[in-house]
């Protein structure tokens, strides 16, 4: 009885080990709709395709985007107009579109 006791106790306390690890300023692996890395723009591999970033960045409200590049960051950087100002703009591989 003592040994299946201490199983199940063993068993809850490794069960209850990965929430530990689990903080609440984590950085997402992706961009969640509504919701902006506050690391952004996030280095690393970068899967959009030109067309595909300069989409994004034109779904974000940004018109007249020129000059998009993929850096060797992963990072697209692009010039665009946004409430007739000209900026420049940041695209990481999560999604994040970010004015620089």
């Amino acid at each position: 009885m003592k040994s299946m006791i201490l199983g199940v106790a063993v068993l809850l306390s490794t069960a209850a080990v990965p929430a530990f690890g689990q903080t609440s300023g984590s950085t997402p692996a992706i961009n969640t709709p509504g919701v902006q890395n506050p690391g952004a723009p996030v280095p690393g591999e970068n899967s959009f395709t030109e067309d595909q970033a300069r989409e994004r960045i034109q779904e974000a409200g940004y018109t007249d985007v020129t000059g998009l590049k993929l850096d060797d960051q992963g990072i697209w950087r692009a010039t665009a107009m946004k409430d007739g100002k000209s900026v420049t703009v940041a695209l990481d591989y999560q999604g994040n579109v970010t004015a620089l």
